[in-house]
């Protein structure tokens, strides 16, 4: 499923808000994901379901190259496949036992998630960088008919803030709702990102507030 704003792509999350060594749950229009970051470095996507049991991954725990769940231990590797079951420690797992696996890219600060295979490279922010995310209860007409603008091809929805441009790059959740990563320009002072974080809240409470009243 495609959204209208970022095509193929969903930008989840942050880079910072992933360090190394972290696993955190992730929205896309096609499910939830463990996102999850190896010790090394690697940022790799799960469906967030163990195989096993059920239980969602994103709430286990990275250990070195691999993802444990914290119900039975179970870990996977990077490409999916079952590499350790704790009850059984000197079986090697069979190859059927795996995780499906999402394309993850991730550049300019953020970390996207493909809709399929087929997929091309995410948009890029052209020298903007994150601030910060904000999930609303709002779909992106409401979004739009709160910043008065449309989204660009890239998924970027810009509004005047008294004498500064606020960016925010946007994305479709499930059930009406919207993914928002606040973009500032690399050079912004600390009073220009806050100011950009307000207003980029008010906005939201805006497009909500649009949402419920179906003016949109």
């Amino acid at each position: 499923m495609k959204s209208r704003t970022t095509g193929s792509w969903t930008p989840v999350a942050l880079s910072a808000d992933l360090p190394a060594g972290t696993v955190i749950p992730a929205r896309t229009p096609t499910g939830p994901i463990a996102l999850w970051r190896s010790r090394s470095g690697g940022v790799s996507a799960f469906a967030d379901r163990c195989p096993h049991r059920g239980m969602r991954l994103s709430h286990g725990f990275v250990r070195g190259e691999a993802l444990s769940c914290i119900y039975h231990g179970w870990s996977y590797a990077q490409a999916g496949n079952c590499v350790r079951i704790p009850a059984h420690p000197g079986l090697t797992p069979p190859e059927a036992i795996r995780v499906a696996t999402r394309q993850v890219e991730e550049g300019d600060g953020i970390i996207w998630i493909a809709a399929d295979q087929s997929a091309t490279r995410p948009p890029r922010l052209d020298g903007l960088a994150p601030l910060r995310s904000l999930t609303a209860c709002a779909g992106i007409a409401a979004i739009e008919a709160a910043a008065g603008t449309d989204a660009s091809p890239g998924g970027i929805v810009g509004f005047a803030n008294n004498s500064q441009t606020i960016r925010m790059l946007v994305a479709s959740l499930e059930d009406e709702q919207a993914l928002i990563h606040v973009l500032v320009e690399g050079d912004a002072s600390p009073p220009e990102r806050i100011a950009a974080s307000r207003a980029a809240e008010a906005l939201r409470r805006m497009a909500e507030h649009i949402q419920r009243k179906g003016i949109a």
